[in-house]
């Protein structure tokens, strides 16, 4: 009896703890679905307040600023009285009727001028228009009528019969500001142009290939930087009447973007863009960088903008998580004072982050160690804890150097303008026309980082592209480029 008795002790036991596992597996089931509902419903529903705030709004928030300083209002006002001084005036003559030519107190006729008149400025929109231009070749004979010298034509009729800044037009619309090819063929057919959609899609993709060595040697750059930020977003592409996943990439410094396209997620692409190179990569914690920062290769920086979203996301199902974003806000609070006190990457930087910082970090993680054993793996606070813990060494790396920031939001924004793209053109056509987007928007990007006007820059370059040295093939580039001094075409 005494053994039939153990047998069920340990059946009885048994069955318990299959119980105690059943029910916290159901418990981290509920609360990732709780999760998935809250995050749901706040997306859907839910208002502007309720989504991620702004560091910076957060920050102004609690030091109780307002929340657009009265200066940058202002210096937003004159920059922009600046730029309307700086456009090009037409001056339009209005005459007085001859029913009004008389004067309204003595009823006289010989009026006179009294200064250049009265004057008022209006801002007028210019539509867009398309014209044909006629190339006129001088051609010269020899006497002997044996000779003929012709002058040679413009590098962009050779080409086609699309001038350069025709072509500019279409690839900053695209890859600046989103306009799919259909509807900029819309709009040239207002203009009193109409033209295929496969026809603009040969112009853009022939850009795609002329440029393409410029678009390489802007990767080949990134790649030899001491700092570059580094993030993925997918990308729809057309197979066989089906779309299919790829991946578009971005490599990032402060001065230059670079777009890759690729059919995977895999770490092939970072590893082929950035090889053994040396220096910081600050990215999230997916492991497809992993092959970038092995022992030999670069110093992996974690982004800090990322632990803050998965907190906050927990923070429907788990109020606790409120105090890892006033840690993290506490963080961020060091760097905008350095910001403020023009400090930044100086060593008063560093101290301020050696001192303050290294206290916030503490404390943040004893917080994690008590919350790691409280929370299921698998329910958005466990997770978060989790990405934490696995990714600290990466995420405190900013406090060996003062240059290094907190966040990866330089390589996000700079992803946003093709996540725009792809809600307008939804897909790709192949992987080829995947390559050339990305080419044209390294491009059409890094002239917009550095204050170049995109189709002032795509137009003078695709003139200069063919005749141009290889060796200085760098001169090309956006953030090194100089206009032409090239005359321009006579026009009589």
């Amino acid at each position: 009896m005494a053994a039939l008795s153990q047998t069920h002790q340990c059946e009885w036991r048994e069955r318990a703890e299959g119980l105690e596992r059943e029910n916290l597996t159901l418990k981290e089931r509920v609360g990732s679905i709780e999760s998935q509902l809250a995050l749901l419903q706040r997306t859907v529903f839910g208002k502007k307040s309720e989504k991620l705030p702004r560091v910076e709004d957060e920050l102004r928030k609690a030091a109780g600023a307002p929340p657009r300083p009265r200066e940058a209002t202002l210096k937003e006002r004159r920059l922009k009285r600046e730029a309307r001084a700086t456009l090009p005036e037409r001056v339009i003559h209005h005459r007085v009727p001859a029913e009004a030519r008389r004067c309204p107190s003595c009823g006289g006729t010989e009026l006179k001028p009294l200064g250049p008149g009265k004057r008022t400025e209006l801002i007028e929109y210019v539509p867009a228009h398309v014209e044909r231009q006629v190339h006129l070749q001088e051609t010269l004979a020899c006497p002997c009528g044996a000779g003929i010298v012709t002058a040679p034509a413009p590098k962009a009729i050779e080409q086609g019969q699309y001038g350069p800044g025709f072509l500019a037009h279409v690839v900053t619309a695209k890859c600046c500001d989103s306009i799919p090819l259909y509807r900029q063929a819309k709009a040239l057919a207002r203009a009193g142009m109409p033209v295929a959609r496969t026809t603009l899609c040969d112009v853009f993709h022939e850009m795609g290939r002329a440029t393409a060595p410029l678009a390489e040697r802007l990767l080949a750059l990134v790649a030899e930087a001491r700092l570059v930020h580094a993030d993925e977003t997918p990308q729809r592409v057309l197979d066989e009447g089906k779309t299919r996943r790829a991946y578009v990439w971005t490599f990032r410094t402060d001065d230059l973007i670079a777009y890759v396209h690729s059919a995977s997620r895999s770490g092939v692409t970072p590893l082929d863009v950035l090889g053994k190179s040396q220096g910081y990569l600050l990215v999230d914690g997916y492991t497809g960088y992993n092959r970038v920062t092995l022992p030999e290769g670069r110093v992996r920086v974690g982004c800090w903008a990322h632990v803050r979203r998965k907190f906050f996301e927990a923070l429907a199902t788990a109020p606790e998580s409120k105090s890892a974003l006033d840690f993290i806000l506490a963080l961020y609070r060091v760097e905008h004072a350095a910001q403020d006190s023009e400090t930044l990457g100086t060593p008063e930087h560093l101290h301020a982050r050696r001192t303050t910082s290294a206290r916030v970090l503490e404390q943040l993680a004893t917080w994690v160690d008590e919350q790691l054993p409280l929370h299921p793996p698998k329910s958005p606070l466990g997770m978060a804890l989790r990405y934490t813990k696995g990714q600290w060494s990466a995420l405190t790396r900013f406090m060996e150097d003062p240059s290094l920031p907190l966040d990866n939001n330089a390589a996000e924004r700079a992803l946003r303008a093709m996540a725009l793209g792809r809600k307008n053109y939804l897909f790709v056509g192949n992987d080829e026309a995947g390559r050339n987007l990305a080419g044209l928007s390294s491009l059409v990007a890094t002239c917009e980082v550095n204050g170049v006007n995109p189709e002032a820059y795509l137009s003078d370059v695709l003139m200069r592209l063919g005749s141009h040295p290889v060796s200085r093939l760098d001169e090309l580039l956006p953030h090194r480029w100089q206009p032409s001094s090239a005359s321009a075409p006579d026009s009589s």
